[in-house]
């Protein structure tokens, strides 16, 4: 016992063991300050304790001493297991352990730290065994590898020496995560120090090299191997292909396989067929792929999980979604289990299709599976909640991702902000920096750039323009994509002078600017008139050889054409012609909308012949254009002819088209003309929209009211400036819906029935009127007959109806309308909800908010999951002012960070 307590002394005074001297010899000598009395015995009696307690049986479930070491930092952690010595496998069962249970060693740098106080304590054969767990468990990333090397050698220049396992599990690790360099450097100095190395070494040098694309070195490489004695194996020559994959070289890859498959070679093995199946994939030659997975089958080597992955990708790069899920069916029949990352190829892309109910299905039979999904597969399907605005749904996410265990990384939460972004909440999404920083993360370029472009849409440019300033503060430089949505803002905003700032720090910053950029520009220069300024930068970029599509040609072309500057229009075709660039169907369609306008429908029909001659099929707003020209000049009879003429020309009319022929109608007072186009319209599979409802209605209540004119605006197709759009949803004039009453409605849906026509559609489209101009009693009555017909209320119109309420502070009607909805199992968006929960608040209502979210948020989160501490973040009113606040905040820790020269 005494030598125990004389090297536990040792250990943690950091001294060589003291003299034993008599009593009487101590009593004259100084005693130690008040702090060491205090801290020192009470650190050495939890080393001791927790030695002695590691060493009784099922120590590791023993409660008390997880509480003993929840705060124990490296030092003593590391002091602990340099008493193990004689038992270096109960040490690393302990350093595995407290790892998860200690806070201050739970971090990467907590274990480092551990790793260098055994280094210094001496303790070098525990030290490489911890080492050697360091590497093979901790290192997941290139950064952390990289922190531990330099560690390495700092400790290495005070006299430690990695030995040859050390060295060989290091350049392992540095193959594995692409780190082909500092491999090669790790080789070198492993034949410096006079180790001998195994094939094993050789292997992973040539392994890291190849993924890289390094190729030429590895073939170096691996001569220097055949000269020392060591044959090629099939590792080897995998990586080589993989080399040849990696630098788009499939037919030297291909030759290497083919020196493989013969009779004396080394014979590929399922990793080497998947890789080359890759390389065939990554060139566009699935066909080839697909081919290479049958001969697999024939040499009897069956198909792995990476195998069937990397086809699926591949097919789902293409859109071939179901032949992806034909491909899941085929491997499953044949016994081979689809991995993590099988399942997030098919989530990634049923999310890009929109289908997020599907990719969420999918995500829950991973789980039944018994796979756990990686920090991969959560940001994309967080990623398809934010891009349909389903930003609950998302942090729910967020939360699942938590209890598991699994990190959340800046990606995750870029992905939240911008969802929050795409909901109109860009001060809630800065509100989420408070918790990234929390986390221990910083935001990064994509993170400011998400921001700025949520307020620039928001029409917040003095918010955006403070992200900008605390991005530079940050230390993080704007890129082409900052710049270019601050220009964009700017000219919509009409801030021209601004515009032009910027775009020409973008040029002195040596940033080259795109055609979103320079269309930008253009399109703001010619929105305020200026068009000789617009020229100057027009021929400016082309002479500087920054456009490279048609698309900024189209911008300036359509902005000359509607000032009916069809000269100047003529000029700029002319000039796109002139520098190679091809006309797309979109400058053809503003040619031909420019003519109609003009009344010169026969130039325009000879538009399209030129168009169909290059090559260039005209679509359904070409034709469109052709039909608005006619109806403009007064030949409607022509129009409809032509309308009908449209499938023969390989193209369908849509609702746009058809309401053009409708409304004319109208306009010319023939309701029943209009409705025969509607009934064509209907057996063709298109359902009316809401402006040929509007011309309907307009003309029933007209035409049953004496002494009431409520025929269209004479100049109804010039301009659409009697309607306005908010989220989708067309809202119309005050007027027809004031004055309609129920056999108006009676008339109108009755008439679209007759049609053919989805009586659900009329039924929206009047709910929303009627609430507009306040007549509650009368839109729920048909809100009861939508339920008695067994439809359900459209969730844009309803969300639309809330809006319309909280716009004008009735919250009383928002939460009657919610009620009404909730009754008849409907459930509203959440953006309207929060908006509505907001205003109840402020209104003092708090029980009715309390109400709202207890009743409401349970039915939007998907299945059974229950609330959790994000909705209420959600749910919180902006605080700009905290805001920016934060912004300061981070500022004045990234400089207390930054070295003092």
């Amino acid at each position: 016992m005494l030598s125990f307590s004389k090297k536990l002394y040792a250990l943690c005074h950091g001294t060589s063991l003291p003299v034993l001297r008599p009593l009487s010899s101590l009593s004259s000598a100084p005693l130690p300050s008040t702090r060491m009395q205090t801290t020192m015995p009470h650190s050495v009696d939890i080393i001791y304790r927790v030695s002695s307690s590691i060493k009784k049986p099922n120590w590791e479930d023993d409660n008390g001493l997880k509480s003993l070491v929840s705060y124990m930092n490296p030092d003593s952690a590391s002091k602990v297991l340099a008493l193990q010595s004689k038992d270096v496998r109960l040490g690393l069962r302990f350093f595995k352990w407290v790892c998860r249970h200690s806070t201050y060693c739970y971090e990467f740098d907590g274990k480092i730290e551990m790793l260098n106080s055994l280094v210094t304590s001496n303790s070098i054969q525990i030290a490489h065994r911890v080492l050697i767990l360091l590497i093979t468990e901790c290192c997941v990333s290139e950064t952390e590898t990289l922190k531990l090397m330099r560690t390495l050698e700092s400790m290495t220049k005070a006299g430690f020496r990695l030995n040859y396992s050390c060295y060989s599990v290091l350049l392992m690790r540095l193959a594995k995560l692409n780190m082909g360099v500092p491999a090669f450097q790790l080789y070198e100095r492993m034949v410096g120090d006079g180790f001998v190395l195994a094939l094993i070494d050789y292997t992973a040098v040539v392994n890291a090299l190849c993924k890289i694309g390094f190729i030429k070195s590895a073939e170096m490489f691996c001569s220097r191997v055949l000269k020392l004695g060591f044959m090629l194996n099939v590792h080897i020559c995998t990586s080589l292909v993989l080399g040849y994959c990696k630098v788009g070289d499939v037919v030297d890859a291909c030759k290497v396989f083919e020196t493989m498959s013969k009779e004396d070679g080394c014979k590929a093995n399922s990793v080497t067929y998947s890789v080359l199946i890759h390389g065939l994939c990554a060139v566009g030659r699935i066909e080839d792929a697909f081919q290479l997975k049958e001969l697999m089958n024939e040499k009897g080597c069956e198909p792995s999980t990476r195998t069937y992955t990397v086809l699926m990708k591949a097919i789902c790069d293409r859109g071939l979604t179901s032949k992806a899920f034909c491909l899941l069916d085929e491997m499953i029949k044949k016994g081979c289990k689809p991995n993590v990352h099988t399942y997030t190829v098919l989530i990634d892309r049923l999310c890009d299709e929109g289908k997020i109910e599907g990719a969420n299905g999918l995500f829950r039979t991973m789980m039944k599976d018994g796979l756990f999904p990686s920090i991969v597969t959560y940001n994309t399907l967080i990623n398809g909640y934010c891009k349909e605005g389903r930003v609950v749904s998302a942090f729910e996410l967020l939360g699942v991702m938590e209890r598991g265990k699994c990190r959340p990384n800046i990606r995750t939460y870029n992905e939240l902000i911008e969802g929050l972004c795409k909901v109109n909440r860009p001060y809630k999404a800065m509100e989420l920096l408070e918790k990234i920083i929390s986390n221990g993360l910083w935001p990064n370029e994509v993170t400011y750039n998400i921001l700025m472009d949520g307020f620039c849409k928001a029409s917040q440019l003095s918010a955006a323009f403070r992200i900008l300033q605390s991005m530079k503060l940050a230390g993080i430089e704007p890129d082409g994509f900052t710049y270019t949505m601050l220009i964009d803002e700017l000219c919509k905003d009409g801030k021209l002078e601004q515009a032009s700032g910027f775009f020409g720090l973008m040029l002195k910053k040596g940033i080259a600017p795109d055609e979103v950029t320079l269309t930008a520009l253009i399109n703001g220069y010619c929105r305020a008139g200026k068009i000789r300024d617009s020229f100057i930068i027009f021929d400016r970029m082309i002479s500087s050889r920054f456009l490279t599509s048609p698309h900024a040609f189209n911008s300036f072309l359509d902005a000359l054409i509607k000032q009916v500057k069809l000269a100047e229009g003529n000029s700029i075709f002319a000039k796109m012609l002139k520098y190679g660039f091809i006309p797309s169907v979109v400058t053809y369609t503003i040619l031909v909308s420019a003519l109609c306008r003009a009344g010169n429908i026969s130039s325009s029909l000879k538009i399209i012949d030129v168009m169909k001659q290059d090559g260039c099929q005209p679509n359904v707003y070409t034709y469109t254009a052709v039909i608005y020209g006619l109806c403009h000049s007064g030949r409607i009879e022509e129009a409809e002819d032509f309308l009908f003429k449209m499938p023969d020309f390989g193209v369908f009319p849509n609702d746009i088209t058809y309401s053009i022929l409708v409304k004319s109608h109208v306009k010319g007072g023939s309701l029943e003309r209009a409705l025969a186009i509607v009934s064509t319209m209907v057996q063709n599979g298109c359902e009316p929209n809401t402006r040929i409802y509007f011309a309907l209605l307009s003309q029933i209540v007209s035409s049953s009211m004496s002494g009431l004119d409520l025929k269209l605006p004479s100049n109804e197709l010039d301009s659409d400036s009697w309607i306005t759009t908010k989220g989708g949803v067309h809202f119309f004039a005050d007027s027809v819906f004031r004055q309609m009453d129920a056999s108006h409605v009676a008339h109108l849906r009755d008439k679209i029935k007759q049609c053919g026509g989805n009586t659900l559609g009329v039924y929206n489209f009047l709910i929303l009127g009627l609430c507009k101009v306040g007549r509650i009693a009368e839109a729920e009555d048909l809100v009861q007959e939508i339920v008695k017909s067994g439809y359900t209320l459209d969730k844009a119109i309803s969300s639309c109806i809330m809006e319309y309420f909280c716009r004008y502070q009735t919250y009383d009607y928002c939460l009657h309308w919610v009620k009404l909805m909730i009754n008849n199992g409907w459930i509203p968006s959440f953006a309207s909800c929060s908006s509505v929960i907001l205003g109840l608040r402020n209104d003092g209502k708090f029980k009715e908010a309390k109400w709202l979210v207890s009743n409401l948020l349970r039915d939007i989160i998907d299945d059974e999951t229950a609330i959790s501490s994000h909705i209420e973040f959600l749910l919180k009113g902006d605080e700009p002012f905290k805001c920016f606040d934060l912004l300061n905040l981070i500022h004045k820790i990234h400089l207390s960070e930054r070295p003092i020269i």
